[in-house]
């Protein structure tokens, strides 16, 4: 790890359906100034059961090197569709949350300010400006291959928040259905069967969006010299570099 400024330092946290994962970042470089830690998302994910995981998540934090400031602000990725801090939808989490500031009550949690981002927006986010996209002009779209698509748009390093693409229809069917990591085990898909269902779904964001720059994520990238190579796109695609470390990172980045 680089030496960091301890101003730039934010606590990023990353709340998914089975733990939460968290670590300080230099937000200046998008370094990791901690170890990612983590701990298990309670279940039921209610409010009041999460605010006491983060609470509990900020003592340990204490207890670390890192020289995060006491005033310095947090960022959260959060599976929901996020509007000013106030949550639209819930997946995988309690549906009390739905219509709360989600910005308000886990900032009290913490005893400082909060700032919630949507979870493949936070990856997306760290992909396109501190992974595999750094330095990348124009449109990059970030693409998460998993249980669904989880999907980012960042054009000239600022983020349009809670793009759907998995929602696509495609043949009668959303996208993601035909085309995730999950759809290719359900279906028993060799590579090169992947790899065409893929081609069509990319041909046709490629079509809508026309990015610079494609980013493949979600735990099948690091399988990517199996199916990139049968790829035709005009867009360069590449797999994401950040990993485990995505949401961390970009909820910090919203943080900053």
């Amino acid at each position: 790890m680089e030496p960091t400024t301890c101003e730039a330092l934010r606590l990023g946290i990353d709340i998914g359906g089975t733990a939460i994962k968290y670590g300080v970042v230099d937000t200046a470089t998008g370094n990791l100034a901690s170890p990612i830690a983590q701990l298990p998302t309670p279940n039921p994910a209610t409010p009041d059961a999460v605010a006491g995981a983060l609470r509990k998540l900020l003592a340990e934090v204490e207890r670390w090197d890192a020289a995060l400031p006491p005033d310095a602000a947090a960022g959260v990725a959060f599976p929901a569709i996020m509007r000013h801090g106030t949550a639209h939808s819930a997946a995988n989490i309690s549906d009390e949350w739905i219509g709360m500031d989600v910005n308000e009550l886990l900032g009290q949690a913490l005893g400082r300010p909060v700032n919630t981002i949507n979870d493949a927006d936070a990856a997306g986010l760290a992909e396109a400006s501190r992974g595999a996209g750094r330095g990348q002009d124009g449109t990059v779209l970030v693409l998460t291959l998993g249980t669904g698509i989880g999907s980012a748009l960042v054009v000239d390093g600022a983020l349009v928040p809670n793009l759907e693409l998995g929602h696509l229809e495609m043949g009668g069917e959303k996208a993601e259905a035909r085309t995730s990591a999950v759809a290719r085990e359900r279906d028993g898909l060799d590579w090169t069967g992947y790899a065409a269902r893929l081609q069509e779904y990319l041909a046709h964001v490629e079509f809508l969006f026309s990015p610079e720059l494609v980013i493949l994520g979600g735990g099948i990238s690091v399988r990517h010299e199996e199916f990139l190579p049968h790829l035709s796109l005009r867009t360069p695609v590449v797999p994401a570099q950040l990993h485990n470390s995505a949401g961390v990172v970009g909820a910090a980045l919203a943080a900053a």
